[in-house]
């Protein structure tokens, strides 16, 4: 039975302006038992403490059952923030109060909560290009315009970002990824992360940190993150326990001035009222039992390795003019061959069994066909090394 209300012109502009993503078309085809998929970014279910998890809840059920099934402030456990604050101080040299530290239901909540409290409907924001693909649909569930600024090798490039700025003089902010950033794996050098907290400065533009591979680091040095280097208290830092406990406790977190505290908890009380109290005492107790340090290198471990079976077998089957980024550490290649339309060979990936992302959906104005981003954390260490065979062949076919 039809109703007038599935009519579009029933919806707001802003969802009837919404499509979906590339990620749901590959999410329907990942079905496909003998498909490998490359495309979702998903942790192993290997680097899941699930007996630590399991004991932990069992003390805490007999302990503060009554407590942790109960509804929870909304900024989030005090407890919590407290441990997050020490360790923010001793990881990272983040200086902050429990007080400037928000609970969000993934780190994809916050997104969505700061661009409607930073930005009107219209207004312009800075990222980086190719960006988190996760942004740019909650960035634009508010009606607020990405412009993407080019990368290299070092991250974004300081004179494309002041060449953008004369072209959009006034945006409401700019969100980066420094660490190992989605979906290009690059990580933004010391030099460039103090330019770029210059010019944002001299330009009066907030920053968003967004780090959620910041601890899963393969090889290289450790780089500070943009707030210790900030002195300017003009960086909003965004956290997640997706990549370091696991996606399923859906808990993110942001470090950001007591102004925006205050907004961000407005907002949320219209969204969840508060997130998970479960999962915040179950992090707040993997944190403070050493739980975290003692399991993340297990994690290292296992990405290292899939990360280096990946490179290799992009070394051995991708054909000659193909070009990939050697992340450091999270959880992405970057593949891109000149010339090429990854849009176009999806289809043809399909029929071969293999999936990836098209980097045109990393793109705010959608620009690039050229490249793909592939997931190494995932597939089981047989599917990397026959996925990207299957991959090489579709190359090869889009090059006759």
């Amino acid at each position: 039975m039809s109703s007038n209300l599935s009519a579009n012109k029933e919806f707001s502009k802003i969802v009837n302006s919404m499509k979906p993503s590339a990620i749901e078309s590959i999410l329907k085809a990942i079905g496909d038992p003998d498909m490998i998929s490359f495309g979702g970014g998903l942790p192993n279910p290997d680097s899941f403490p699930v007996d630590d998890v399991k004991r932990i809840f069992n003390e805490l059920i007999t302990s503060s059952g009554r407590k942790m099934l109960q509804y929870g402030a909304t900024e989030g456990l005090n407890a919590l923030n407290i441990t997050l604050a020490k360790r923010m101080k001793q990881q990272l040299s983040i200086e902050c109060e429990p007080s400037q530290i928000v609970q969000t239901t993934g780190s994809q909540e916050a997104l969505y909560i700061l661009g409607k409290i930073l930005a009107n409907p219209g207004d312009y924001v800075i990222s980086e290009a190719p960006t988190y693909l996760g942004a740019i649909t909650a960035f634009r569930a508010s009606g607020v315009r990405m412009v993407g600024v080019e990368m290299d090798k070092s991250g974004m490039k300081i004179d494309s970002l002041r060449a953008t700025l004369k072209k959009y003089p006034n945006p409401k902010f700019m969100y980066v990824l420094p660490n190992f950033q989605n979906p290009s794996g690059i990580s933004m050098t010391l030099e460039r992360r103090k330019e770029l907290l210059e010019v944002a400065w001299e330009n009066g533009i907030s920053v968003l940190e967004d780090d959620p591979y910041g601890s899963l680091r393969y090889s290289g040095s450790h780089l500070p993150a943009l707030k210790a280097l900030d002195r300017n208290d003009n960086v909003t830092y965004l956290g997640t326990f997706s990549k370091v406990l696991a996606p399923g406790f859906r808990l993110g977190y942001t470090i950001t001035t007591p102004e925006i505290v205050d907004k961000m908890k407005l907002v949320k009380q219209a969204l969840d009222l508060a997130s998970s109290t479960i999962s915040e005492y179950l992090a707040e107790a993997y944190i403070s039992g050493g739980y975290i340090d003692r399991w993340i290198p297990n994690v290292i471990e296992l990405y290292r390795r899939k990360r280096d079976l990946m490179i290799n077998s992009l070394e051995e089957y991708l054909p000659k003019g193909v070009e990939f980024t050697r992340p450091e550490g999270g959880m992405f290649v970057w593949v891109t061959k000149k010339g090429a339309n990854t849009d176009k060979m999806l289809e043809e990936a399909i029929k071969k069994k293999v999936l990836y992302v098209v980097g045109s959906e990393f793109y705010p104005d959608g620009d690039n066909h050229e490249s793909m981003r592939l997931n190494f954390t995932y597939s089981s260490d047989e599917k990397i090394v026959e996925g990207i065979k299957r991959l090489g062949k579709v190359f090869d076919n889009a090059g006759k």
